[in-house]
């Protein structure tokens, strides 16, 4: 489908994808550092293996056990681990080495982006032979923030688990959420405002709320033209704001559920005639696995 897409935006691609839940083992995604800055400077080899052995070291100094580490790329990783202890710590303490930054982390959440279009991320990640259940993705063309992976979508909201969230639009009131959001406590990687959706829906339901009430109320409070997907563990919503102006399109049959901007995504991966539709304005739909 992200391929079918490729005209979208060919600077970056990204996947969120759930696998089964892993049970009591967290899975983590993280780079070292970013694509570009793989490729020049003097030392960078060297800086990665420092910045790879330090989070190494910071996981055991926290009492996380690794059970698999995975080398994607020169600068991307995925380890499993378990771990009893308090998550937002152990993130805080990664994250604080330099040029570290985590991309996911949960008991079912892998989220993979990095530059390029989705066939050739997906190659470089091996995609292709993930089983899950259900997954989100974002085909981008860079008009307001850098080419980077730290730009690219999905965004987890971090450090909440398996939380993830696609976003087409602008919200206008990106300022000052954000700000009453940091000082709640949370973090921003990016000045994203598809990064703020995922912050306030996994705020949201850190506060009590469902996943259908936190993006009803997502609706009335966030400023803006937009649509947008989430993603948790056992979930995937939509929800579109009251103007309707960015373009939205549902295939609902009995086994899959499948969304996108533009209907040829969607028939990318049928054989066959289907039935579409558009969602209506400020419409929220959740299903569950």
């Amino acid at each position: 489908m992200l391929q079918a897409l490729k005209h979208r935006g060919p600077d970056s691609t990204g996947f969120a994808l759930y696998g089964p839940a892993m049970g009591d083992k967290y899975v983590v995604r993280f780079k070292v550092a970013e694509q570009e800055d793989a490729k020049k400077g003097f030392d960078i080899q060297h800086q990665m293996a420092e910045r790879k052995g330090l989070v190494d070291e910071r996981l055991l100094e926290m009492g996380a056990k690794v059970e698999a580490r995975d080398q994607a790329t020169d600068y991307a990783y995925r380890y499993t681990f378990t771990f009893d202890g308090d998550l937002r710590r152990l993130a805080d303490f990664i994250e604080d080495v330099e040029g570290v930054e985590i991309l996911s982390l949960g008991h079912a959440l892998e989220l993979i982006k990095d530059l390029g279009d989705a066939g050739v991320v997906a190659g470089q990640y091996s995609l292709g032979g993930f089983k899950g259940t259900h997954g989100i993705g974002h085909t981008r063309m860079a008009t307001e923030s850098d080419v980077d992976i730290r730009s690219a979508h999905p965004y987890w909201a971090y450090p909440f688990n398996d939380v993830s969230v696609v976003h087409n639009g602008q919200l206008t009131n990106y300022w000052s959420y954000r700000r009453a959001l940091e000082r709640r406590g949370h973090r921003f990687m990016s000045n994203c405002d598809s990064e703020l959706i995922a912050v306030y829906i996994a705020d949201q339901i850190d506060r009590g709320n469902d996943l259908e009430g936190a993006m009803v109320r997502s609706v009335d409070e966030l400023d803006g033209v937009f649509t947008y997907l989430v993603a948790t563990s056992d979930s995937l919503g939509m929800a579109k704001d009251v103007m309707a102006a960015k373009p939205m399109v549902l295939y609902e049959g009995d086994d899959l559920i499948a969304l996108a901007s533009e209907e040829v995504a969607i028939r990318s991966i049928f054989p066959h005639e289907i039935d579409t539709f558009d969602p209506y304005e400020g419409e929220v739909r959740v299903w569950q696995n």
